[in-house]
């Protein structure tokens, strides 16, 4: 039996679409069977087991990963903190909200708590540019990782030193009147700029001003607006 013939089959589970595209890349880089899943409803031990993943990687997943997954199957998850900093909810605005301009990508062993699982390996990262840019830069490193994972099969570390918990954001963080500067308008601004996500905005009167495409200039930032009512805005968010 050949090498390829003993190879199990991977799992990439997704919610965006700049990932899906490594699929078809990494198989036929690594030889493995790819498999893509992208919502819940698919990832579920009823419809792995078949399948029985050797690892299963979650390159961007916005859903609650269940325990009989992760005890199950080996899950590999990436974060954009240099764990143990950095654990928990919206790593890349919660980076660039505090001046944090390079960062490590993660790769880490899925466990109960939230991003406290051993690391498998990490990757220095840049997050200038928008978040779109930059997840879809990312994207691109995480497929990298992947290969070298499945490649020489490292054993994960434990983390060390102290952790650093950040919050996830809410929508309302994304007001650009707490900015208190044009670099922080700015940052505001490109850091919720993706596919999802929700922009940075300012009310004022009875109009909302959504924001994107932010460019920075000497003294001014130039970018696209969407304006709306604010009950609009309302009615479509409910």
């Amino acid at each position: 039996m050949s090498n390829n013939q003993l190879k199990r089959c991977c799992v990439i589970a997704t919610s965006r679409a700049w990932n899906q595209d490594m699929v078809e890349r990494l198989g036929a880089l690594t030889g493995r069977d790819f498999r893509l899943i992208t919502t819940p409803g698919e990832l579920t031990v009823e419809k792995l087991a078949p399948i029985n993943p050797e690892f299963i990687f979650f390159p961007h997943w916005s859903h609650h990963i269940d325990s009989g997954i992760y005890e199950q199957f080996e899950c590999v998850i990436f974060h954009m903190t240099d764990l143990p900093f950095g654990r928990g909810g919206s790593p890349l605005q919660n980076l660039i909200a505090r001046g944090i301009y390079e960062t490590k990508i993660s790769a880490l062993r899925c466990v109960e708590e939230m991003d406290a699982g051993s690391i498998y390996l990490k990757r220095l990262f840049s997050l200038y540019g928008s978040a779109e840019e930059i997840f879809i830069r990312a994207s691109s490193v995480i497929e990298d990782m992947i290969a070298e994972i499945l490649q020489k099969l490292p054993e994960p570390k434990p983390q060390e030193g102290e952790p650093t918990v950040f919050k996830r954001r809410r929508p309302e963080d994304g007001d650009l009147a707490t900015a208190q500067s044009l670099e922080q308008m700015f940052d505001q601004i490109r850091m919720l700029d993706a596919e999802g996500y929700p922009n940075a905005f300012l009310n004022i009167g009875p109009f909302k001003f959504e924001f994107t495409r932010a460019s920075q200039k000497v003294g001014q930032i130039m970018a696209d607006v969407r304006v709306t009512l604010v009950d609009n805005v309302k009615e479509r968010d409910n």
